[in-house]
């Protein structure tokens, strides 16, 4: 084992090793690099090599040091301000405070600093404008006072560590700190390097120093030359750093899951605005205009643009037909006046079903398509709710298209996802027959639902100019994808848990199945 280990040390470690051991097996990174005549980030890389196996301890000792700024330069070597101030009234007795700048020559913005300084250290005192010396004032002119001397040993030393200093660098320091820019107070580490127990072993086998290589050349391998070279060991077990390489979003993973398999299904995908009208939003959809849905209270409502410009007037116009009499339809419609500013009042979507109706309004069957994109609804933010997600819509037209096909779409599009799925009947204002699709948690031993779906009523499709049966669905994304990533919580999908979101892995990946 200690021979295995012997084999796989890099030749710094070994020259580390030897020095630390002719050092009585304690030394700091510059004592190695001497004995040694290494590099310095030569040893300190070696080290951390050596200390992950056991082999040495490497100790560090935080310390704090002062030295001078260019000002505190400045007051070492011409003194204090305070101290000419000082000096002065010696020769004066007293100065007029407003004199004090002339007859020292200090600058006036230093004057107001200094005369606080002598107040302080009780030097001086003002009586009715007048600055006069005090008996500690006139002892103070032959006595240094304790921030003057850490002045002078730094002027002299360069720099003071402070670790367990003397009280009068304590108290210079205490002193100099409340003044700015005087001081340059840094942290500096210091390193010792130990040899353990297991180290000494391996120091007692006995450690041999020679060139050794990791790598073959063409040159060695066409002379021979690399029978004798000394090739060093790998340890095929060591730790590895570990690495976050970029993958996509899991909420984004799954919709584009939820494309393809619908693109696989041979349907053309649309997109429509984020921004729409109420006419596409909710009256296109056979949605009367004094619905729930469309209060402030579940719906979106836009200041500006207020207002969005309508489809061609004999569009606008069948619709108005369909909600006040039916139409054509043979409906009753909705029995009330319909209103067409009501109908041009900009809306955040609330759903994709208004890109179908789009769709349906410039495209003539047969037809498939799916749409997938965010809505809007008024929503309280909570573990199972969002004011902002996402849905995908889509809608089968054609002439023998019926209630039997669009559940066989939808079981097949969960098949596809893996899971099984049930249908219990449904209300929707713009379909009929209704249902909602419910897919089975085995963990759970329960069903839940995931979104509608339905045939569009002939109130929906005769405004458009359609003819033949259209089946259409509209699903959750985010509850799916939580149900497939196991969180309960539906703000996971859209927190920076940089965390969460590195270790979570590449599972139902739409690209593992070519």
């Amino acid at each position: 084992m200690l021979q295995t280990i012997i084999d796989e040390l890099h030749i710094y470690e070994k020259k580390v090793l030897k020095a630390l051991e002719s050092l009585d097996y304690e030394a700091s990174p510059e004592e190695v690099c001497e004995v040694q005549s290494m590099d310095i980030k030569a040893v300190m890389s070696a080290a951390g090599s050596l200390e992950s196996k056991g082999l040495i301890e490497v100790q560090k000792d935080l310390k704090e040091v002062i030295s001078l700024s260019d000002e505190g330069r400045k007051y070492a070597e011409q003194g204090l301000p305070e101290r000419k101030i000082l000096e002065t009234l010696n020769i004066e007795n007293k100065i007029l405070m407003k004199e004090v700048s002339q007859k020292t020559g200090l600058d006036p913005s230093e004057v107001k600093i200094a005369i606080g300084w002598l107040i302080r250290k009780r030097w001086a005192n003002i009586d009715k404008g007048v600055v006069k010396i005090t008996e500690e004032g006139k002892q103070a002119l032959n006595k240094e006072y304790n921030d003057e001397i850490l002045l002078d040993k730094l002027l002299e030393l360069q720099k003071i560590m402070l670790f367990k200093p003397s009280k009068i660098i304590k108290s210079g320091f205490d002193l100099l700190k409340q003044r700015k820019g005087i001081l340059k107070l840094k942290k500096e580490s210091k390193y010792t390097l130990k040899i353990t127990t297991k180290g000494k072993k391996i120091l007692d086998r006995g450690i041999n120093i020679k060139d050794e290589t990791t790598q073959l050349t063409h040159q060695q391998l066409k002379t021979g030359s690399w029978r004798s070279l000394k090739f060093r060991g790998y340890d095929i077990t060591a730790e590895h750093p570990e690495t976050f390489p970029g993958k996509m979003h899991p909420l984004q993973r799954t919709i584009e899951e939820i494309r393809n398999i619908f693109l696989k299904m041979g349907f053309t995908e649309s997109r429509g605005p984020i921004l729409e009208s109420a006419f596409w939003n909710f009256d296109c959809l056979f949605q009367p205009q004094d619905h729930a849905a469309r209060e402030m209270q579940d719906t979106f409502y836009v200041r500006n643009p207020k207002y969005t410009h309508l489809p061609h007037d004999e569009l606008v116009g069948k619709v108005c037909s369909v909600h006040e009499d039916g139409g054509g339809t043979g409906s009753e419609g909705w029995g009330y006046s319909w209103d067409v500013e009501v109908a041009k009042q900009s809306v955040l979507r609330t759903h994709t079903t208004c890109v179908s109706a789009r769709f349906l309004a410039e495209h003539k069957p047969p037809l498939k398509m799916f749409s997938v994109g965010r809505v809007f609804r008024r929503e309280t933010i909570t573990y199972k709710h969002l004011p902002e997600f996402h849905q995908v819509e889509g809608i089968v037209a054609a002439e023998n298209i019926n209630f039997q096909n669009l559940l066989g779409v939808l079981k097949e599009f969960y098949h596809q996802l893996g899971f099984e799925v049930r249908f219990r009947p449904a209300y929707f204002p713009y379909t009929y027959l209704s249902t909602e699709c419910e897919i089975y948690l085995p963990e759970k031993e329960s069903w839940i639902e995931l979104g509608g779906s339905g045939m569009f009523r002939p109130e929906v499709l005769e405004p458009l100019g359609i003819e033949t049966p259209v089946a259409a669905f509209g699903l959750g994304i985010e509850r799916l994808a939580m149900i497939r990533l196991g969180i309960k919580d539906i703000r996971m999908l859209y927190k920076s848990d940089i965390g969460w979101l590195r270790h979570l892995p590449l599972t139902h990946s739409i690209y593992l199945d070519d």
